[in-house]
């Protein structure tokens, strides 16, 4: 999974999310779009890109989205697969 395209789209929905007046429901509105529209492994790919502070692809995240991302993280974690 290529993290740089991931943190393009993660950016692409921070910008139209960005533009609301209320932070906090911004924020909701990031992680409740990725939540509901990204499979779980492109979830799982992008907080493991934006764990790493140093790599390229956490560097280029829009700060709305790094904290959208901190407030809401737990929405984003996949569930576990049960058999």
């Amino acid at each position: 999974m290529d993290n740089g395209h991931l943190i393009d789209m993660a950016n692409q929905i921070g910008a139209f999310f960005e533009s609301m007046p209320d932070r906090d429901e911004a924020l909701a509105g990031i992680t409740d779009h990725i939540r509901r529209f990204w499979e779980p492994r492109m979830r799982r790919a992008l907080l493991a890109a934006l764990d790493d502070p140093s790599s390229e692809a956490a560097q280029r995240a829009a700060p709305i989205v790094r904290d959208a991302i901190a407030a809401h993280r737990a929405s984003l974690v996949p569930a576990a697969a049960t058999a």
